[in-house]
Formats: structure tokens, sequence, C-alpha cells
């Protein structure tokens, strides 16, 4: 298993930004695709946007145009910048790492978006 921390979620107003961290502390296994999913209060938990080892990457179709993900392999991290922030975009964010046969999650970060 892969540990993830994730770091920079927190209240912004709608219109405003936030970036996204999450860094893989174990070294020892390749990662392939890194991503976030996150799940508002009530419902299900949904992707957001991932990004395999080749820099391809899927966006869900609410966050198109608005978020950005990306990643820095060398230090095994995953960042989501999050652009144009609507009420709708509060949840809690979870990043994702999969390595060979296995997912790893970190704990959620909150990110909520009001005025």
């Amino acid at each position: 298993q892969v540990q993830l921390v994730e770091s920079g979620g927190g209240l912004v107003q709608p219109g405003g930004s936030l970036r996204l961290s999450c860094a893989a502390s174990n070294r020892r296994f390749i990662i392939y695709t890194l991503g976030w999913h996150r799940q508002a209060p009530g419902k299900e938990r949904e992707l957001v946007a991932e990004i395999t080892s080749g820099t391809s990457s899927n966006y869900a179709d609410s966050v198109k145009g608005r978020f950005t993900i990306s990643r820095d392999n060398a230090n095994n991290a995953v960042y989501l910048q999050m652009n144009s922030l609507k009420p709708e975009d509060t949840a809690v964010y979870y990043c994702f790492a999969d390595t060979f046969g296995s997912r790893s999650w970190g704990q959620g970060t909150q990110v909520t978006v009001s005025s």
C-alpha cells in the first residue's frame, strides 16, 4: 500500500481557486494512475480527474475547463488546480494512486465553496 498525504483544502468563495496536493510517502512501488475523487454529503463518491503515468488525463464533465490535474513523477505527487469554483464543488476530495493490482487512498481534504 502507498501512503498518501493530501493538503490544500479549505473555504473559498464562489469563483475562487484552490490547489490540492497529494504526495505518496512510500516510494517502493511504481505508481501508474493518480487522481482525485470527491464525495459530497448524501452523494456517492465520483471521479473528478485522473492522470496516467504517460500524462494522459481524464476529467468529469462537471469540471472540464475549470480544473487541471498534473503530476510530479520525481516526487510521486499529484496536484489539482481548481478554478472558477462553484458551490456544487463542495465535497471531501480524496486522492488515489494505482500500483500494480492495488489502489490506495488518501484521508481526504474538505473543500467548501460558499459566500
